[in-house]
């Protein structure tokens, strides 16, 4: 943890505002880093003091004799900029300011945040807060923070932004023996936020797992390289509330239409490797899975019930979370038949019967878990009258400590019959949950983590070194001269050819004769579009003729298309017509892309035309970084990878053209940053290579 560890572990704190007053914040905090164990040098600050609790007090941090590692600030907040001054002219580089008072309030407090921050930049301290509860590390032990209760010490490690559900779980955890490494409060996050802890905390030795109570991302691109290298290390499990404030803010092409407003997090967490709890419940049942047993080495699952109806069901969340039912080999078929009873089930689930005692329990859990095609067990306990629960419970603890590298969840369904022992096998880190649906939920958030860990590379960024920076910037200069934001399709279509992307010809004639000139040197057949960044249907205005074959045609539907714009919109001047060479029909599809203050360009890929909004079949990705591989599976999320890989007799599409297709539309928008908005559609796939039909392409002005 270097860089935060005098923050996180420190040997020294100063209680800066401390106070004699029980229940102010500064009496509140001095008691805390007193009571929960402390061993290091504790200094209260105060002018009104000479000593509290025994200790001796200093009037102000520059009379402290010692270094200090780390200050806690519980003064009013008018008076907390020049406290933050003293640190730094004294060496003092980790502050948590719990003190209240600042941007929550509104602009007057904006303005005093600001203050501290310039005084941490002019000094290089690192701070927690303002506005926040503190922090605790259990294995220190300390307790730097106005919490009214100190967690048991475990391998949690617990980041939130709000104070009252940090209170709150720490409360709860103490009546369910859940034990945290550390916790963080987050407050306002005027300087350090969730990414800088959690790269700190994967240093941490004494933490399992991560878990994060986010409402925003300050910096999108910091975080995202802190969390998609942690990943690889520890679970990083993020319950993110509250609609995005910076999600996606086009809405005028059908990408945008298609991003919601926590899409970007959604499709940024994904990439980052991160697993995403949609709910606090969730959120803890995995870090108790994570906390108390071994990470799965694959999907297959095994089932252990003495109920027939809770094993189905089993079966049927095993299937809908994208786990496997495991299929036992033969050894373990042949020693459950021959030593369970006869009306038993045999095959996965395991029915041990209602009448099972811990010895029948046992052998079968033992034999599936020696079973090679078995990589965890979920056993299912009823209540019945023949039902030993607190036996079983200690049955299932010995198997757990004999192969500890199987995962074990188990499912005491049931309450008061059941109470006792489902506290036994909590208290040995056997998680129990009251129903099947949560455990194999959390057991499939398990696997997925296994696969992140275990990929260690996602492939290589994408490079092209036969893209043409200039021409896209020369045609952005001109539109932009035009005091366009909307490029023409001619323009659009410019772009796409200086980055490599395959579309059908469009150029801009502004008489009969050159659209005559422009359809002859392309070749029939071709079509005709109204040229007007004003015009968003030009089908509904008759702007557009589709399968034009000779000169006279083309030369009729310049002028009929010129005439029908005039008459439904005779305030709206084109710039010309547009010839585009007409395409054989292929898949149709679409790529395009919209924009996330945080996170930056979103990548779509779906299916395209006429029903891309109706069937909204699509797949998002995040622009910067993305590799040919993230492409690949973005492709395979989608209805419509089953169509390119070819349906009912139809030859496949050609998969590398589309890749590469999707990639240089990533590298464009990356590359050009005033790209607002993208669409391609319909782009059509062929069994050799692509097109692009229709291109919408706007930029900020």
């Amino acid at each position: 943890m270097v860089g935060l560890t005098p923050l996180l572990t420190p040997r020294t704190v100063a209680i800066v505002g401390a106070s004699k007053t029980p229940g102010e914040l500064g009496n509140v905090v001095l008691k805390n880093v007193i009571g929960y164990g402390f061993t290091g040098g504790i200094f209260p600050v105060t002018s009104a003091e000479q000593e509290i609790e025994g200790i001796i007090c200093y009037k102000t941090v520059r009379d402290i004799p010692a270094q200090v590692d780390l200050a806690v600030i519980c003064v009013s907040a008018p008076n907390c900029p020049a406290v933050v001054e003293e640190c730094g002219q004294v060496g003092i580089k980790s502050i948590v300011v719990v003190s209240g008072g600042f941007k929550e309030i509104g602009p007057e407090g904006l303005e005093l945040e600001k203050k501290l921050l310039s005084a941490c930049h002019k000094y290089g301290i690192s701070m927690v807060g303002p506005n926040c509860v503190g922090i605790m590390n259990t294995h220190v032990p300390v307790n730097a923070s106005c919490s009214s209760v100190f967690p048991y010490q475990g391998d949690i490690a617990f980041i939130s932004q709000s104070s009252a559900m940090l209170t709150s779980i720490i409360d709860w955890s103490k009546s369910n023996h859940l034990g945290f490494s550390q916790v963080i409060g987050l407050g306002n996050k005027a300087h350090l936020d969730e990414a800088d802890f959690i790269e700190a905390i994967a240093k941490d030795p004494m933490t399992k797992v991560i878990l994060c109570y986010i409402e925003d991302v300050n910096n999108g691109k910091h975080f995202l390289e802190v969390v998609t290298r942690v990943a690889k290390q520890k679970p990083v499990i993020i319950l993110k509330s509250g609609s995005s404030q910076a999600g996606a803010q086009a809405v005028s092409s059908h990408t945008g239409e298609l991003a919601g407003s926590d899409l970007a997090y959604e499709t940024a967490f994904t990439q980052a490797g991160i697993l995403r709890a949609r709910s606090m419940t969730e959120l803890f049942d995995l870090a108790v899975c994570f906390s108390y047993q071994p990470v799965p080495q694959g999907d297959r699952v095994a089932i252990v019930t003495n109920a027939g109806g809770p094993g189905i069901v089993t079966v049927d969340a095993i299937e809908n979370s994208g786990l496997m039912v495991a299929r036992f080999d033969k050894e373990t078929l042949d020693a459950l038949r021959a030593n369970l009873p006869t009306q038993a089930n045999i095959y996965n689930p395991v029915d041990v019967l209602g009448d099972a005692q811990s010895d029948r329990y046992g052998f079968a859990l033992e034999t599936v878990l020696k079973d090679p095609y078995v990589d965890s067990v979920v056993v299912l306990v009823c209540p019945t009258a023949a039902t030993d629960p607190e036996n079983i419970a200690q049955t299932i603890i010995d198997l757990n400590q004999k192969y500890p590298h199987k995962p074990i969840l188990a499912v005491y369904m049931g309450g008061a019959v059941l109470a006792e022992s489902a506290k036994i096998l909590a208290r040995a880190r056997i998680p129990v949950f009251t129903f099947p649906e949560p455990a194999v939920n959390s057991l499939a958030g398990m696997v997925k983590y296994a696969r992140i860990a275990e990929t260690n590379t996602q492939g290589e960024e994408i490079i092209l070194d036969d893209v043409d920076q200039n021409k896209v910037k020369a045609v952005f200069y001109d539109v932009i001269r035009d005091g366009r934001s909307v490029l023409l399709g001619s323009e659009a279509a410019a772009v796409a050819e200086a980055y490599g992307i395959p579309a059908a010809p469009i150029k801009l004639s502004t008489s009969p004769d050159e659209a005559v000139a422009l359809a002859e040197k392309m070749g029939y057949p071709v079509v005709l579009k109204v040229a007007s960044p004003k015009i968003m249907h030009k089908t509904d205005v008759g702007g557009v003729k589709i399968g034009l074959t000779n000169s006279d045609q083309v030369r009729d539907a310049f002028i009929e298309i010129m005439e029908n714009v005039q008459r439904y919109l005779s305030n709206v001047i084109p710039y010309g017509i547009e010839v585009s060479k007409m395409m054989p029909k292929g898949t149709e599809l679409i790529v395009g892309m919209t924009k996330d203050v945080q996170f930056g360009p979103l990548i779509a890929f779906g299916l395209g035309g006429m029903y891309v909004n109706l069937l909204k079949d699509v797949s998002f990705r995040l622009a910067k970084g993305l590799t040919r591989e993230e492409i690949q599976a973005m492709i395979s999320e989608t209805k419509a990878f089953t169509l390119l890989r070819g349906y009912r007799g139809e030859r496949p599409a050609d998969m590398i053209s589309l890749i590469d297709m999707v990639a240089r539309t990533a590298k464009l928008v990356t590359d050009f940053p005033e790209i607002s908005e993208m669409d391609i559609n319909p782009l059509f796939a062929y069994e050799d290579g692509v097109s692009a039909l229709d291109i919408k392409i706007t930029i900020q002005i």
